[in-house]
Formats: C-alpha cells, structure tokens, sequence
C-alpha cells in the first residue's frame, strides 16, 4: 500500500442493521468542519468535498486499518460510501466470516464504536494566524476505512512534514516578493540616478550657452 497515509478516526455511534440475514453497519468515518487536535501540534478540519473524487475509487472496509482483516470493498457492492453535508457516510455489508462475526457482536455490545479512514493528502491549506496551526484538508486519496476498537488520530509525523513543506513554501515566497520589492528599489534608484544626472547635464549646458 501507498507510503506517507495517514489515519484519522471519529468516536461516534455505529449503527447496525439486520434485515432479511444480511448484517449492515452504518456510520460515519469523517465529518466535516470539525476542528481536531493532531497530537499537540495542530488543528485539523476537514472541508465539505474533500472525498468527492476519492470514493469512486476502488476502496476496502477493514477492521482496525489491517490489510488482512478485510470485511467489504465497493468494487463488490459490500462497501458504499457516499459524501452528504455531514460527512463520509460508511454502510458495510458484514460478511459471515470470523472477522466479520465478531466485529457484529462487539458492535453490538457496543465494544466497538469508532469508525476510520486512511488516506493521503492531495490538497490542503495551512492557517497560522491564531496560536496553533490548523490545517483544512481540502481533497484526499482514499485507501480505506475501517471499523476501530482505539479511535486515535495517528501519524502526526506526516501531517508536520505537510506543515512544514507549507511554512517553506510561505518563506520561498516570501524571499521572491522581498527579491522583487529589492530589485524594484534598486531599479528606481538607478532611474532618478540617471534623471539626475541628466538634469545637472542640461543645467551646464546652460550655463554654457548663457
């Protein structure tokens, strides 16, 4: 699987459904415009659209982010995902499996309430104008999504990384308005340098002539 994808997960009810033997779990793994603490570095919120284009793809439903746990995949059917004004909107299709089996019975007792998702950044934009950063993730690559026993906002290491290829950016651009800002300066000295010069010329040949 893809490097640098990170984890985020949502502690929430976990709604579960049984009609005519087939087991449905239903909930949401994101939700937007929820301000999060990553860690203790930054905030992170997640922008209406961010998963417009990523659930067309081919993705998994696993159980706590392990790719040899799987339980459902939307190229089968058994996974659908859908964007509405709350969120990522998750309905598992549980398989009768052992994964399967037991992840029903602990949802059921209520073991299990917390849904996840994998994934990696395609577009963001960083605010740091407040006391701590907060990133708005504005569209993702989606991998997978998971039903978690420990919510937990992980890979922070990767989300720094994203700050800091941010910040590096600000200060290049930075550097290239104060080039500019300097080059302008330098252009308009020589300019009045040049005036100078030319007025004290006409001045003398002036005086010349009178």
């Amino acid at each position: 699987m893809t490097t640098n994808i990170e984890k985020r997960s949502y502690v929430g009810a976990v709604e579960h459904r049984a009609d005519d033997g087939k087991r449905t779990l239903i909930g949401y793994a994101a939700k937007f415009e929820r301000l999060a603490m990553i860690g203790s570095y930054f905030q992170e919120k997640i922008a209406p659209g961010a998963f417009s284009s990523a659930i067309g793809g081919d993705i998994r439903a696993l159980i706590d982010h392990d790719p040899g746990r799987v339980i459902g995949r939307t190229k089968s059917g058994t996974l659908r995902l859908s964007e509405d004004g709350t969120g990522l909107r998750v309905a598992i299709d549980v398989p009768d499996t052992t994964d399967g089996n037991d992840l029903w019975v602990l949802v059921e007792r209520g073991d299990i309430s917390g849904m996840s998702f994998g994934f990696r950044v395609l577009k963001e934009t960083w605010d740091e104008t407040g006391d701590v950063p907060v990133r708005t993730i504005q569209a993702v690559e989606l991998f997978e999504v998971s039903a978690v026993a420990w919510p937990a906002y992980e890979d922070t290491t990767i989300g720094l990384r994203s700050l800091e290829a941010a910040r590096a950016e600000g200060e290049d651009r930075e550097d290239v308005d104060r080039r500019r800002a300097e080059n302008a300066a330098a252009a308009a000295r020589r300019i009045a340098e040049k005036r100078a010069a030319l007025e004290q010329r006409i001045r003398g040949i002036r005086q010349d002539a009178s």
